[in-house]
């Protein structure tokens, strides 16, 4: 008979807290969580202040969003969202605003004369809807599970490249080169070819700064370079006032002290489920909804992919624990951020700064859903750490992402050469989609190509199908005069 001690102590709550999320199962600990979570808060937080300016546009009836209303709801639907991954699908996993998703939404808004944004983000509930249907009939799953096993480890290593593009192009260290002649490369080092300004120098420093605490294996080495930049950037921003300079400033969050305002959250139902059908015709409205669907589809299978193998948690065969429940909080991501307009909610790729830190379970993404939810009250909060702090931890994460490269079979070509696209596009256009959908169509006609169809997975047949039309969709719109 065990004695009392013993009883009070395994019924105790944190022994419950630890049972329920597999805290010591996956050897983590309940610190490491909470830093975790605090540093993905952290290197997502910028999504309250991007989504907002995303969605800035005026629609056909002359109507906007509003920038404080979209920033409420954007971190209330994060915030919600996470912390239901955490408590019910159980993984380290955040939840915000795809931004793939509201480019294509405001760029469809802006440009077509007979929508709203109401009518658009009907279509992303459309979608959302649509994905929660093939998540429980199990096809989502089945199609994650009918993945070779080569190119699922592309994908985290593009996943890789891509965070680690993210961190410098955030940071200011990579910008996009202005060229009307288009005779140079697209992007460059800093401004002209120089790096300057001060926000280059905090995400230098800061860069270092993680490296160095990291390959000494510090516990809380991310974390603590975050905040380390954070308060670097915040001093010199007292004391030279970089965000007033007109060139070399933050490349978007001002370090700045918050203060309360109270969200405002009247942007929730404000949508029209079949608008976009009504005024554009099924056929038209349609093809908009499957370029949304197909992209959140994958987005977040090769981002939830790309995190569950940096925080060890697939097993032997590539699967993921609760993977259908993941699945249908991403699936519920989409009805939930167009029935609120703030655009398809996905699992959000930062969540490797919190991986990276060592965060193994749900109980790191209650953390960063609370600090989510504390956002939208304190929305400024975020503007305690600019771009330039976070981004150093991002490239490192990439950098963990990107070791696995060594697991593909680079003998088989068949596998080597649809693994160097997905890999290669995911970061050079900026999409992980785009990545995903030219390794599985090189994969199929490689395949087949050489004579070994019969390897093929018939759902790689169809999903394989289903990129040549999102890659053709600018053809198909042309012939039908959209």
């Amino acid at each position: 008979m065990p004695s009392p001690t013993k009883t009070v102590t395994e019924t105790s709550f944190p022994a419950r807290v630890d049972r329920y999320f597999k805290i010591s199962e996956r050897r983590s600990t309940f610190a490491t969580e909470v830093r975790g979570g605090i540093a993905t808060f952290f290197a997502m937080s910028y999504i309250v202040v991007l989504n907002p300016l995303v969605l800035s546009g005026v629609d056909s009836s002359g109507g906007e969003l509003g920038i404080q209303r979209v920033a409420a709801v954007t971190a209330f639907v994060a915030g919600i969202l996470t912390i239901l991954m955490g408590i019910w699908a159980r993984h380290p996993f955040a939840m915000a605003t795809g931004l793939g998703v509201n480019a294509f939404v405001a760029i469809t808004v802006t440009t077509n004369p007979e929508l709203t944004w109401a009518d658009v983000m009907g279509l992303v509930v459309v979608a959302g809807i649509v994905m929660f249907l093939l998540v429980l009939t199990g096809f989502r799953t089945a199609v994650f599970r009918a993945v070779p096993a080569g190119l699922k480890t592309a994908i985290v290593v593009g996943i890789g490249m891509f965070i680690a593009l993210i961190g410098l192009v955030n940071a200011g260290f990579v910008q996009r080169i202005p060229d009307a002649a288009n005779t140079t490369v697209p992007v460059g080092l800093g401004f002209d070819g120089k790096l300057m300004g001060w926000p280059i120098v905090v995400f230098v420093v800061g860069l270092l700064l993680t490296m160095a605490l990291v390959v000494r294996k510090v516990k809380g080495a991310i974390l603590i370079g975050i905040v380390a930049a954070a308060a670097l950037a915040n001093i010199f921003e007292a004391v030279f006032n970089v965000g007033d300079q007109e060139t070399n400033s933050w490349s978007l969050v001002v370090p700045s002290l918050p203060s309360w305002t109270l969200p405002d959250l009247s942007l929730i139902g404000q949508v029209h489920l079949f608008g976009a059908f009504d005024k554009l015709g099924v056929t038209a409205a349609s093809l908009l909804a499957f370029v949304i669907l197909l992209s959140i589809f994958f987005d977040a299978m090769g981002t939830m992919v790309g995190l569950a193998s940096e925080a060890g948690v697939m097993d032997k065969d590539g699967n993921i624990p609760n993977v259908d429940k993941v699945l249908l909080v991403d699936a519920a991501g989409a009805i939930v951020g167009g029935g609120t307009s703030s655009s398809s909610a996905q699992i959000f790729v930062e969540s490797g700064a919190g991986i990276g830190e060592g965060a193994r379970t749900g109980l790191a993404s209650v953390v960063t859903g609370l600090l989510l939810i504390v956002a939208m009250f304190l929305t400024p909060l975020i503007h305690l750490v600019p771009f330039e702090a976070v981004a150093p931890a991002l490239v490192v994460v990439g950098f963990m992402m990107v070791s696995q490269v060594s697991k593909i079979d680079w003998s088989d070509w068949g596998i080597a050469l649809p693994a160097f696209l997905t890999f290669i596009l995911m970061p050079f256009t900026f999409s992980i989609a785009n990545g995903i959908g030219a390794g599985f169509i090189s994969y199929v006609f490689i395949r087949t190509a050489q004579g070994r169809a019969k390897e093929i997975h018939p759902l790689m047949w169809a999903v394989a199908a289903a990129f040549v039309l999102f890659f053709g969709i600018g053809l198909i719109e042309n012939a039908i005069g959209m």
